[in-house]
């Protein structure tokens, strides 16, 4: 088992900067890829972006490209979003979801995921 804790959240001026961690603990931390997704009141979840056990390979959702920065720190069991430039449209509950396998977008490809942290952006 994987518990993961999302926190950093919160209230955020459109143009604003949040960066969210996400803690682990349980199994061993690197041995997991770990995604970002994001989920809107009345949409489904959606993918945000994704690392590779390592560090050394990313993936993004083409809606944050440029402005997220996913990271992971093994040695502290912790991942992190940097999330520059937001917009009204980044508003959301933001998970983290860590996977033995894949590191991609389908959230099926996750084994574990937080209770999810809100975010909101204001006009």
């Amino acid at each position: 088992q994987v518990q993961l804790v999302e926190s950093g959240g919160g209230l955020v001026q459109a143009g604003g900067s949040l960066r969210l961690s996400c803690a682990a603990s349980g199994r061993t931390f690197s041995n997991y890829a770990m995604g970002w997704f994001r989920q809107a009141p009345g949409k489904e979840r959606e993918f945000v972006a994704a690392i590779n056990w390592s560090g050394v390979y990313g993936n993004y959702a083409d809606s944050v490209k440029g402005r997220f920065t996913i990271s992971r720190d093994n040695a502290k069991n912790t991942g992190y979003l940097q999330m520059n430039t937001l917009k009204p449209e980044d508003t959301a509950v933001y998970y983290c979801a860590a996977s033995s396998g894949l590191f991609g977008a389908n959230p099926r490809s996750y084994d574990y995921w937080g209770q999810g942290t809100q975010v909101t952006v204001s006009s």
